[in-house]
């Protein structure tokens, strides 16, 4: 991708339009000319901005993910105690999910771009290993004996919940209540 520099309002513009329509269509599914016509740009100035598709597709998937990871921290940071904390994550899927009915956009990438070169799948999937990361940090810090297990169950319920969303249930309640349980197993009993 080009340099980082401020976006310009067509930059902007050619981001929004490339969610939408990648959140909603697929990846694979859309092309350049679509995103061009739904943000009012010509290809060129899409071309030029992003060089490629491959580097569009990653600046969309940046964007959510720095929208992703300011939502997690906040909840993170709402948390009275450290043990409330190794679950705040899920607090913020209920939030996000609200506006993200069709799933998780980094699952949904890996599946679509399953080439690790691709800058897009490297950004999917190191959100995942961030989130791992996260769950780890908080569980260390709620005095959980094994952070790292704990860490990797969590992410398990969390994706598991992300990826069942798009169907008619509620997994999302039952995976949070399922994290609490075993965070509250996996620390030590608080006075």
């Amino acid at each position: 991708m080009p340099e980082t520099q401020p976006m310009t309002p067509a930059g902007r513009r050619i981001v929004e339009a490339a969610e939408e329509l990648f959140y909603n269509r697929g990846i694979t599914a859309v092309g350049v000319d679509l995103i061009a016509e739904h943000s009012g740009v010509t290809k060129r100035t899409l071309y030029n901005r992003f060089g490629s598709k491959d580097h569009l597709v990653a600046a969309y998937l940046a964007e959510r993910d720095r929208r992703w990871r300011s939502l997690v921290r906040a909840a993170v940071d709402a948390c009275d105690r450290p043990v409330e904390a190794v679950t705040a994550p899920f607090a913020a899927l209920r939030t996000w999910s609200g506006a993200n009915s069709r799933g998780c956009a980094f699952i949904n990438a890996l599946a679509e771009l399953p080439d690790p070169s691709h800058p897009a799948h490297r950004i999917a999937a190191d959100q995942k290993l961030w989130l791992l990361d996260l769950f780890g940090e908080l569980a260390t810090a709620a005095g959980c004996p094994d952070p790292a297990g704990l860490a990797t169950q969590l992410l398990v319920i969390h994706e598991g919940a992300l990826a069942t969303q798009p169907l008619p249930l509620d997994t999302l309640s039952a995976s949070i209540d399922l994290a609490r349980a075993l965070v509250r197993a996996g620390t030590p009993a608080s006075p």
